[in-house]
């Protein structure tokens, strides 16, 4: 099959670049500045220990639920006009958030967050993937894309300490104003879409309600989980009303004329593979912020400022990672060449962690287990979403880049909730076990703070797992070879290209 010449390239796509990595720093930012905070704006507004994960929660369950529908709203509206309308509302939801006067106004903005962040963040990732369509260029657009997304989690660690310790918690949202103003102001004037690039068919609406509402039926099985137990009536309904509302969304796709996930996105191997583990590298980090944070904090007595601080090394080792290791050996490697090995690394860094002790040595422990998760993630976020978007049609971009999004953010919030529960139930059981015996008011912390620990860590044996299965689907499921080798042809081993792909550069080899 020839292959059409390549249209050419957008000549401020370098500059366009900017903004969109801007604007999804902000979006990575918040999902981990106000972890920092959670502890100072906990105490201000009231809100208690049960409804505590809410605050994260809320953003990931309306993120989640809708990022198929805001991935679509980009392909069908326009993904710079998306783009930017997404910016200016999560600009106003921080606002909101930044004013909280109680439980209810904190929670209400961090749903919003996640409405916007939903039309925003497909929108940033699909314009990536039409703007930049020669390999090499890609390779470093998606290095520093993944860069951001691995190590903005951490960045907004520290953000978060500094400007709880220097200003107050309120700042972790007020923060982003400046963000989204800038990066709305530069996609306006710098980012023309590449002409053709939108789906202009019919919004599919049976397929926006079943899946957004299985998503949230999903995430909030997992977070109801915590507080009331794995074999709860309440708890089986979500999870039985999620599987039902999905499958019935897989079928209504299959058989719609204008799906709102054509499924030819979700089931090429590759794309699929890189979704899958994605989303559960994505369980393991998310689960381990909360924790590491925590333990910093409360049990080593960290201020905000240090905590954030002490994430540094991770950010770095994810920069490297992915700029570095990733984006110089795409284009040289199959990319199950690198994301297996750095879920691999990612695991072992992991591992170490599961030595935490209450007087555990920063720089002994948790630097070189911090150096080890970033390198390995960065490593193979990358190549992740460069092949999770990777030879679509452009008209199937938005969603593409929803899928990515949708892996992030669902296994995220699925993280926070099913580690936090393994965490809690530990937790109390060293408690039940080991509280009669301490009689006097210092014993009586040592147990808490010991307690604290045993519930991290045993949480953190999951986590290691977990990314042990990322990296075995990773090297089992995904058979792209290297980008522009020799099989860089459709097909090239039998494997038939997506139905209705206009192949524009030629896609990873089968």
């Amino acid at each position: 099959m020839s292959l059409p010449p390549s249209p050419v390239p957008d000549p401020r796509r370098w500059k366009a670049l900017v903004f969109i990595a801007l604007a999804q720093l902000m979006v990575v930012l918040d999902a981990t500045i106000v972890n920092i905070a959670l502890p100072s704006a906990q105490q201000e507004l009231h809100i208690s220990d049960a409804n505590r994960q809410w605050v994260i929660t809320a953003y990931a369950l309306a993120f989640g639920g809708l990022l198929l529908f805001g991935g679509r709203v980009a392909d069908l509206w326009g993904r710079r006009r998306t783009f930017i309308v997404g910016l200016l509302g999560f600009a106003a939801a921080s606002a909101l958030g930044g004013a909280a006067t109680g439980q209810t106004m904190m929670l209400a903005s961090r749903a919003l967050q996640g409405v916007f962040g939903a039309l925003l963040a497909p929108a940033a990732l699909s314009l990536l993937a039409v703007m930049f369509t020669e390999t090499r260029e890609r390779a470093k657009a998606f290095g520093i894309y993944g860069a951001i997304a691995g190590g903005g989690s951490a960045i907004g660690l520290t953000l978060g300490g500094f400007l709880t310790e220097y200003l107050n918690w309120r700042w972790t949202f007020y923060v982003n104003i400046p963000f989204a103003v800038i990066a709305a102001a530069g996609a306006y004037l710098v980012i023309r879409e590449p002409a053709g690039a939108r789906n202009r068919s019919p919004l599919d609406i049976p397929g926006v309600v079943l899946s957004t509402l299985g998503l949230v039926a999903l995430v909030y099985g997992f977070t109801r989980a915590e507080g009331h137990g794995w074999t709860e009536g309440g708890t089986l309904l979500m999870f039985g009303a999620s599987v039902v509302l999905l499958a019935a969304f897989v079928l209504v796709e299959a058989r719609v004329k204008h799906p709102l996930l054509p499924l030819r996105v979700m089931t090429e191997r590759n794309r699929g593979g890189a979704y899958l583990s994605l989303g559960l590298a994505i369980i393991a980090m998310f689960g381990l912020f909360l924790f590491l944070t925590y333990y910093l904090q409360v049990v080593k007595g960290y201020s905000p400022l240090k905590t954030g601080f002490a994430f540094l090394p991770m950010v770095a080792g994810m920069i490297v990672g992915s700029t570095q290791i990733g984006a110089r050996l795409l284009t040289r490697v199959p990319p199950r060449m690198l994301m297996g090995p750095g879920f691999l690394a990612a695991s072992a860094g992991m591992l170490l962690l599961t030595g935490l002790e209450i007087d555990s040595s920063y720089a002994g422990l948790i630097l070189p287990a911090q150096v080890l998760l970033g390198l390995g993630m960065g490593t193979a976020f990358m190549p992740a979403m460069s092949l999770a978007t990777h030879g679509v049609e452009p008209r199937d971009a938005g969603v593409a880049s929803a899928m990515v999004n949708t892996s992030q953010q669902v296994g995220g919030a699925i993280g926070t909730a099913l580690l936090n529960t393994i965490a809690a139930s530990a937790t109390t059981a060293y408690v039940t076990a080991h509280a009669a015996s301490a009689t006097t008011p210092q014993a009586k912390q040592l147990v808490v703070f010991q307690s604290m620990v045993e519930g991290y860590t045993s949480a953190i044996w999951w986590a290691v797992g977990i990314l042990l299965v990322a990296a075995a689907l990773a090297l089992t499921l995904i058979t792209a070879g290297r980008p522009g080798g020799g099989a860089g042809a459709p097909g090239a081993s039998g494997a038939a290209p997506d139905e209705g792909d206009e192949v524009k550069v030629p896609v990873l080899a089968h």
